[in-house]
Formats: structure tokens, sequence, C-alpha cells
């Protein structure tokens, strides 16, 4: 199979989706490799390393006019669109759920798209957890930086000093984010709370953090009056292939601290603020009713040598895999990668994508 490695132009996207060690095994199992010239400088890849490794570099219109299969670390972005035609096979985040004209647009050229956050393989999203991971680590961060008051906060300083209290985050949900957002908030010395509708999530939270986390289950009084106390709201809800559940409403906001940070996470789906629209490195925060919210959708970005590895790592053995068998006999041989399919060929797979058009006519 011909595998296209593309240059991301989504705004400060840094990453890219295979290292040259990852080109090399592609070419050692007999495919034809295209690099975008320039896709891996932003991580530290420098062109000669995936030359050395048997890809070959290519100008941008070479690389989707003649790849198969188009990997890459961010969904197609409107400047790419009229670089996809019928017959690409897309293997990259999609989260299509929120992103009308790009999920019509897949459907109207017949493109099959596979979507790396709906990967799943016993019960986990090993594609998915970990951009999570480094998500859930920089948001505490990220968090405290903004409740600067020159910067728009509410001057409060994340882990405190000697007699006075630290800031206080507010975790909404337990999974990977989550966890990675309270072991960060827990780390650095603030009150941390951990917000969840399942019980099961917040024990193995307890069990781990012991007395440095506080646990609750989410529901709209328990919601309130966290939003209420925090410093830091962190969006940590993620649905399977769906737009993410709307908790935080705009009315709410009037209930938090002036100069409280939300870090909406969840943003690449939607976001779990009724408030929250997609921002960038560029421009990361805006301020609603004196709330300041960070809705980056690409925050891994922000440390790509770490993050590229970490992705590259975990995505390769499917791509591998999809290369040699292709897309019917690829997904008939492994559960996991039917997991990640969402639209092929102007159908619609996944059952969560199929429900939140359902639920949404303007996409249906």
């Amino acid at each position: 199979m011909i595998v296209g490695i593309a240059r991301e132009i989504k705004p400060h996207e840094y990453r890219v989706s295979m290292t040259p060690q990852g080109a090399r095994r592609l070419v050692q199992d007999g495919h034809w490799v295209l690099v975008e010239e320039g896709a891996g400088t932003g991580c530290g890849f420098s062109d000669d390393e995936y030359r050395q490794a048997g890809a070959h570099l290519v100008d941008r219109e070479t690389l989707f006019g003649e790849a198969e299969l188009l990997v890459k670390v961010k969904e197609p972005v409107p400047e790419e669109y009229a670089l996809l035609r019928v017959g690409h096979i897309i293997f990259t985040y999609l989260h299509l759920a929120p992103n009308r004209p790009l999920t019509e647009l897949l459907l109207e050229r017949k493109i099959t798209a596979f979507a790396y956050e709906t990967l799943e393989k016993d019960g986990h999203k090993p594609l998915l957890a970990p951009m999570s991971e480094i998500a859930g680590r920089m948001a505490p961060l990220v968090g405290g930086f903004y409740l600067q008051r020159h910067l728009g906060g509410n001057g409060v300083m994340p882990c405190g000093v000697p007699g006075v209290s630290p800031a206080r985050a507010a975790i909404i949900g337990a999974g990977t984010v989550g966890r990675a957002a309270a072991r960060i908030a827990v780390g650095i010395g603030m009150e941390t709370v951990v917000l969840n509708r399942g019980v099961e999530r917040l024990r193995e939270i307890d069990l781990e953090l012991g007395r440095g986390v506080m646990t609750r289950l989410l529901d709209d009084a328990s919601l309130i009056e966290e939003l209420a106390a925090a410093d830091i709201v962190v969006g940590a809800l993620y649905a399977t292939g769906k737009r993410t559940p709307v908790v935080i409403g705009r009315e709410m906001l009037a209930r938090m601290k002036p100069g409280a940070v939300i870090v909406d996470v969840a943003i690449d789906q939607g976001g779990c603020a009724a408030t929250s629209w997609p921002t960038t490195h560029d421009a990361p925060v805006f301020s609603v009713e004196g709330i300041m919210h960070y809705c980056v959708a690409n925050m891994p970005s922000a440390y790509p040598h770490t993050s590229t590895q970490a992705l590259a790592g975990a995505t390769l053995p499917y791509i591998l895999h999809l290369a040699r068998l292709g897309i019917y006999e690829g997904v008939l041989a492994s559960a996991e990668l039917a997991t990640a399919l969402n639209v092929r060929e102007g159908t619609v797979i996944h059952s969560g994508l199929a429900e939140s058009l359902a639920a949404n006519p303007a996409l249906a």
C-alpha cells in the first residue's frame, strides 16, 4: 500500500503521525511510504531521517494525490478539503460528532475514515490514552498559569503559601484525562476534587491518591457546589464517538468566582461547557461572564517531541495491520480496528457518530 504521512497545518500543530522508525517498519513490510517535506521538523525529526528510513519526500499535492492511506495527527482542516479524493483511507484523530463540514465531505466523497479516539481494546482506548494523559497533566498547569491576575485570573496561587490556602481544582470526569489531572493538581498542592457519575473510577482514584483528593458523585447539586468553590475547573468528560455532554450551562457561570478558569479538555468533541468554543495556542483563552476559558483543541502539540513519540508508538501496530490487509480484511481480522471505523464509502459506520447525527438534524 502507498502510505502518506502528511505535514500538519492546523495552527501550532507540531506533531507528526509517524516517526522515522515507524516509516522504516512500513518500508521493511513492503509498503511505499511518502512523507510530506517538513512533516517532522516541528518535533525534531528531519527530512533526512525519513529518507534514511527508506521513505520518499514529496510535496503536499503529490502526497495527497498518490497516497492510498493518509496517516495524520489531527482531522483534515478546510485548507486540505480540496485535496481529499474518492478512495482515500484516512487514519487520524477525527472527532466528527461536532464537525458538520468534515463529516459531510467524507460522506460525499465516499472516503473511508478511521478515528484514533474511538478505537477500543478490552474496554480501553489505547490510541486516545497517550494524548489524554498529556492533556490531563497539562490542564492544572495551564489553568494555574491563567489564574494570574494580569492574564484575567482571580490571582490565587495554585500551590498556596504557608498560612494561605492553595487554589481549588474541580475535575469533572474520572477517565484518563481526569485521573492525570488529579495527579498533577494534588502534586502541586492544590485542593482537588474529582466528580464522576460512576463510583468505581472514583474508588480507583481514592485508592491511588488517598487523602490528597476528594471524590464526589456527579449530579446537578454537587456540580453547582463545586463550581462555586473552584478556582480551576477541568472538563474531562468523553463519550465515544459522540458529542461531549454539556454539563456546565451558561447560567452556572454566575455562581463561579470571578476570574476562575475552565480548562475544557473535552473541546475536541464539542466541550462540556455551553460557553466553550475551540481556541488555538495563538489565542488560547477568552472570558465569558468573567470566567476564563482555555479551550485549545490540540493541547498535546505544546510538547510535540513527547506527544509524537507516545502517539506514534501506539498507532503503528494498527497502521501496519491496515496497510497489510486493507479495509475489509483488516476490519474483519481486527475487532479493535473495527471500532475505529467511523465512515466507509459514504456510510456512517460508528454507532456513536450515527447517534449524534440523528440527535442533530443539522447534521443528519
